[in-house]
């Protein structure tokens, strides 16, 4: 009679388990796709919210915003960053969508430089130089997450020396705070028993539309920078610093992003295969001051952008294919994401000229961006 009453409570249980719908976040997420264990610890999802409903879903698995839901002019809520909807993707498809860079953002030249008379020779992953870090950058790594609230989420990470060849041992953090105005402040710190370099930037790739079949094209852009760093055709800082005016690099006024993207026949945006490249903000590194503005005229949704760093890298998506399926389905093709990442200057440890990198013992690296998101009727 036992067996028979304990047989019966678990068919009721497995009754109820496949009736009930799973919770999901407001872009659709299903947390229990983002638990696993990586480098033998858990990993979760965890979402910030605030009293207007918006909400910020980030994976500690490279530190990446995997969500980002605000409302449009409609009042409804849209989805304006692209994505995977479970950590198994993050694990085996590469990219940088959402992730917390480092050590450091952007390329290095030939990944060598030198510090204090010793050369370095980092992993080459990108046309022969070092790109975010290298193959094994931070975005592969698992953060630790020291503290959860609904407003704000802390994550660590201690990249010991030789991590992909870069020196010092580096103690690493980075705070997400989600306020009532409906912006996301993302504070960067490090610390270092050992002279090293660190430049690190959030790598979200934003669609204002909250539709990711749609390009980017079509938003609307302004950059607080009269000044930009042009490439070579490895997509590498020559070292020169060129104004923008007169050139389809000038964002100075409010400009459709695609009006001049395809302009080949400047050089600029045929080496970048479209916009990648580094601006010299105006801003002087103050975080009250607007660096970017970025709107879509489909939703209303406007997202600016404020920093205390020198320079923001725009990336037009130029090399999304349509290999890679983000969430809800969709195949990611080319300039259906636009990246807008704080930073000091491509290859600054090679130009000693630019603001630098270099952090040293007793010294503490800080960086602030705030993505500032509001509506126009």
């Amino acid at each position: 009679m036992i067996r028979k009453i304990l047989t019966l409570m678990v068919a009721a249980a497995a009754l109820v388990g496949c009736c009930n719908q799973p919770q999901t976040t407001a872009s659709g997420l299903n947390p229990a796709d983002f638990v696993t264990t990586i480098d033998g610890q858990q990993t979760a999802l965890y979402t910030l919210t605030n009293a207007n409903g918006m909400e910020v879903a980030i994976t500690p698995f490279g530190g990446r915003i995997v969500s980002i839901v605000v409302p449009d002019r409609e009042g409804k809520m849209q989805d304006v960053v692209l994505g995977f909807d479970k950590i198994a993707d993050y694990q085996n498809i590469p990219s940088d969508f959402g992730a917390s860079i480092g050590r450091y953002a952007n390329r290095i030249a030939q990944g060598k430089f030198t510090l204090d008379g010793v050369e370095y020779d980092l992993p080459k992953n990108n046309f022969g130089h070092c790109l975010h870090g290298g193959p094994n950058g931070w975005q592969y790594k698992l953060y630790t997450v020291a503290e959860a609230t609904d407003k704000q989420l802390v994550l660590t990470l201690a990249s010991p020396a030789g991590d992909e060849n870069f020196p010092g041992n580096l103690n690493a953090k980075v705070i997400f705070t989600l306020t009532d105005e409906n912006a996301i402040a993302i504070d960067y710190e490090a610390e270092t028993d050992a002279p090293t370099i660190v430049n690190m930037t959030n790598h979200s790739y934003f669609n204002l539309s909250g539709d990711a079949t749609k390009q980017i094209t079509d938003h609307e852009l302004q950059l607080m920078a009269s000044a930009f760093t042009p490439v070579d055709t490895t997509y590498m800082t020559t070292g020169e610093i060129l104004p923008v005016a007169g050139t389809p690099m000038d964002f100075t006024a409010p400009k459709v992003v695609g009006e001049e993207i395809d302009n080949f026949d400047y050089e600029q945006l045929k080496n970048g295969n479209g916009y990648d490249h580094n601006w010299v903000l105006d801003t002087a590194g103050d975080k009250t001051k607007p660096a970017a503005i970025l709107y879509a005229p489909s939703t209303g949704i406007e997202l600016t952008v404020y920093t205390t760093e020198p320079g923001i890298q725009l990336y037009t998506g130029n090399f999304l294919d349509g290999t890679a399926t983000g969430k809800k389905g969709i195949v990611y093709n080319q300039r259906v994401g636009i990246c807008l990442e704080t930073q000091k200057y491509p290859d600054t440890p090679n130009k000693p000229e630019w603001p630098s990198a270099v952090l040293r013992p007793g010294e503490k690296y800080t960086s602030h961006c705030t993505f500032a998101f509001a509506v126009r009727e």
